[in-house]
């Protein structure tokens, strides 16, 4: 069975829902357009608006401290810049994120949602050229579907591939099977990408995707069941191309010495 792209996610808002895609066109050294552009800062960030430049995740409201992040659902327009941001269904704030007075919407929002839960007020934050990604490296996140069906297998419930913030779902090989890819080169559609790194995974992933809720342990369910809580790969862009669904992907074999 070849192994193919079986889903695409961005994340326009870091810390708030995933944006699927059927399509998306990679640059060398980039990651996905548009993906993690912005983030919510709190009062206690380190991330000066003044001079941006890539902060960790502590420096912003996230999924891992903030989990009532995971009810809202977000739909993004990349043209305008337009976030939509919903609960329940029903539309609780719209705004322009790319200009001052859109931002200003969704922070008046995000203040009164998140109120008692941060430090300060949120700040609806980018830095050109910066991708808010948890590493300083602009590197895009992959994620096997096989893996996710054992760890599955372990808790005995679905689990969403969403809680994993993958920007790719390959499906086709066994079960963590890219824990040993990491220096291997992966060519997918267009483009070729080098494995760089195992994702060791926070809290966040314990926060079900338009709920908030907490109900499984996937933290622990990954160190009972598999003794580490790792899951998925970090990889680099290393030639740019179109990317679509149902592409094959093919692990290039290394060079003979």
């Amino acid at each position: 069975m070849a192994m193919t792209l079986s889903q695409i996610y961005r994340y326009p808002v870091k810390g708030l829902s995933a944006q699927e895609l059927t399509r998306v066109d990679l640059g060398a050294g980039c990651g996905l357009p548009e993906d993690r552009r912005f983030a919510i800062m709190h009062g206690a960030s380190t991330f000066n608006p003044n001079a941006p430049s890539w902060q960790p995740k502590t420096s912003f409201v996230g999924l891992a401290r903030n989990e009532r992040l995971g009810a809202l659902e977000t739909g993004y327009d990349a043209a305008s810049t337009t976030l939509t941001v919903r609960r329940g269904g029903r539309q609780v704030a719209r705004g322009r994120i790319g200009t001052l007075v859109g931002r200003g919407l969704i922070e008046q929002f995000l203040a009164a949602y998140l109120k008692g839960d941060i430090p300060g007020v949120p700040r609806l934050v980018e830095a050109p050229g910066v991708m808010f990604g948890d590493t300083p490296e602009q590197w895009v996140s992959i994620v096997n579907a096989a893996s996710l069906r054992d760890l599955e297998r372990v808790v005995k419930e679905p689990v969403n591939p969403v809680r994993f913030r993958p920007n790719f779902v390959i499906e086709g090989v066994a079960p963590w099977e890219e824990s040993h890819w990491v220096g291997r080169t992966l060519v997918m559609g267009q483009a070729r990408l080098t494995v760089t790194a195992l994702i060791t995974r926070c809290n966040a992933i314990n926060v079900e995707p338009g709920t908030g809720s907490q109900t499984l342990n996937l933290l622990l369910a990954l160190a009972r069941g598999f003794g580490h809580q790792r899951c998925g790969v970090y990889a680099q862009v290393v030639a740019g191309g179109a990317v679509t669904l149902g592409d094959t992907v093919v692990v290039e074999e290394p060079p003979v010495l």
